[in-house]
């Protein structure tokens, strides 16, 4: 369904969404744990980018996440530990920032296509999309800003990260099939 053929109250309900998960990726991103060993901080900003391409429609889950990035890069206190300006995007960690766009809409395209969900898909496309995706381009900017190399990127940019991205996609897939049923 293209944008010209949703009502204007449907229109606004997108909009209005959007707004609301760039509010919620914002928010996660003072939830935010350094560690001694990588310039990327855990956060809670990836459980925002699967829940958005979960719940909303691919374009609108899309524009929720550039909402977010544009809003960060304007200065507005956003990003991770409420750090904000193109310094970020353009530096380590904005690799995984800029990530986010396509992995809310891809999350959200491949659901889409399936209207029967079960939790393995869920959880499926939330692992390739707002795991895989995201730290394919995460790990190649770590790599070329830093200039540590693709398996060093991996090793501190990745790896550490896996096991508690996967306990978010799990519980990102446990709370959509949950809501799917009542909303």
């Amino acid at each position: 369904m293209r944008n010209s053929d949703l009502t204007i109250a449907e229109q606004l309900k997108q909009i209005t969404l959007s707004a609301l998960f760039a509010a919620l990726t914002a928010v996660g991103g003072y939830l935010a744990f350094p560690l001694p060993f990588s310039p990327v901080p855990v956060t809670a900003q990836s459980l925002s980018v699967m829940l958005a391409g979960c719940l909303l429609r691919p374009v609108t889950a899309f524009w929720s996440m550039v909402v977010f990035i544009l809003i960060g890069a304007i200065g507005l206190p956003v990003f991770f530990g409420g750090s904000s300006g193109i310094g970020i995007l353009v530096g380590p960690t904005g690799g995984y920032i800029i990530s986010w766009p396509i992995a809310a809409y891809l999350i959200s395209r491949l659901q889409s296509a399936n209207k029967k969900l079960s939790f393995p898909y869920v959880l499926t496309m939330n692992i390739l999309g707002g795991i895989i995706v995201v730290y394919l381009i995460g790990v190649f900017q770590l790599s070329f800003v830093t200039g540590i190399g693709y398996k060093k990127a991996i090793l501190v940019g990745a790896l550490p990260y896996l096991p508690g991205d996967i306990l978010k996609a799990f519980g990102v897939s446990v709370l959509t099939i949950r809501l799917k049923r009542i909303i």
